[in-house]
């Protein structure tokens, strides 16, 4: 004799849970986080854009400044800033974290759409996360000024020594890098549309560059969360030698 178990009725329209299979952890606890950080990052950044004309201590150059432009009043990090915070907003990654967190779409894989009428990144003002490439563009020239600050940053008046400044920006620009050449559009030019990797030495060439893109690649959330902490922990440091609050520790040869 058999015996049947009765079928899980469907819960009602709107209060089905979903599950995470990948973590013993809230599912509410990660959007909380990426709805917290991203707040508080960028109200920080509108902050230093448009209200702040400092962002320089000898060696050290805030990462908002850099390259550092003087026009008149103008605060100097809205020449440069931006470049960086529209390579974030239009990040494959940052797009589903925010994306997810902040509006629900979708709260996973597989789950249906809370709004029908969702037609993704074809409308406005989404559709400006087509132009990430372009932005890709611009903060690679960035993250070489950076570079060129972070070895500027060991040389105290002719001499080379190294402070905690110059640690936090050498820290800095080397998780911005692992973000930014880690990219999915950099990844994209590295190895995208080619048909046959082994066919010429210039494909196997692209095949190089794409699988070392391809290692950042995949752990590209961990770089993208890391610099945005570095950049923010090496403004702030920066901020308070300006006010006097810090004295930077410094080893001078």
């Amino acid at each position: 004799m058999a015996l049947s178990q009765p079928l899980d009725r469907p819960s009602p329209a709107g209060r089905e849970t979903v599950k995470n299979p990948y973590s013993a952890l809230p599912n509410w606890l990660y959007p909380l986080f990426v709805v917290v950080v991203l707040s508080l990052f960028g109200g920080y950044a509108i902050w230093v854009v448009f209200f702040q004309h400092k962002g320089a201590y000898a060696p050290y150059l805030s990462p908002f400044y850099s390259p550092l432009i003087t026009v008149g009043p103008i605060p100097p990090a809205l020449w440069v800033a931006w470049a960086p915070l529209v390579f974030r907003l239009t990040c494959y990654y940052y797009r589903k974290a925010y994306f997810r967190s902040f509006f629900g779409h979708p709260r996973s894989c597989a789950v249906p759409e809370p709004n029908r009428k969702y037609r993704g990144e074809t409308v406005f003002p989404w559709v400006f996360n087509n132009f990430h490439r372009f932005a890709f563009y611009a903060t690679v020239v960035q993250v070489g000024f950076l570079w060129f600050d972070a070895i500027l940053a060991f040389d105290f008046g002719g001499r080379l020594g190294i402070g905690l400044g110059s640690v936090l920006m050498l820290a800095n620009v080397l998780l911005l890098s692992g973000y930014t050449f880690g990219c999915h559009a950099f990844r994209h030019l590295a190895g995208g549309e080619l048909d046959c990797f082994s066919c010429s030495l210039a494909a196997r060439a692209r095949h190089k560059l794409w699988r070392g893109v391809s290692v950042l690649n995949i752990k590209h959330d961990r770089w993208a969360w890391a610099s945005l902490f570095s950049v923010a922990a090496t403004d702030i440091y920066i901020r308070l030698l300006i006010a006097g609050a810090l004295h930077d520790p410094r080893w001078i040869l």
